[in-house]
């Protein structure tokens, strides 16, 4: 069914949880908090840099120490959370990513080199 849509349409949990229904079995509200979790950050960051915050390979294993090792679906069949995470992933980028491959391209700004707080100097240390 998914596999004509156009790809844009994957940008939406629920058309991810879809399809992995599809190639796992169960419902797509088995998945969906999964899938869920992924686009969170969507929330704050409403366009597609905010797939480096968990589109990437620790995602993966975060979202596994979040919603456990297996999934149960509605039918009681046992799916490993990492194949569900991965084929998020894959949908949305066609690989997995590092955390590196998504910050050797972010740029250095001079904000990020900023350490203001001074404990010796700090007015919170004054007595």
């Amino acid at each position: 069914m998914l596999k004509d849509m156009n790809s844009k349409i994957m940008t939406h949990p629920w058309y991810h949880a879809v399809r992995s229904a599809e190639l796992f079995g169960g419902l797509p509200e088995d998945y969906l908090p999964i899938h869920n979790w992924f686009d969170e950050s969507k929330a704050f960051l409403p366009d597609l840099r905010h797939r480096a915050l968990r589109h990437h390979a620790e995602g993966i294993f975060l979202c596994e120490k979040l919603f456990d090792i297996t999934i149960e679906t509605n039918c009681g069949k046992k799916v490993p959370t990492r194949i569900v995470a991965e084929q998020h992933i894959l949908d949305d980028l066609g690989w997995i990513p590092t955390v590196k491959d998504w910050f050797i391209n972010l740029e250095l700004q001079p904000w990020m080199t900023r350490t203001p707080f001074q404990p010796m100097k700090d007015k919170l240390f004054e007595s």
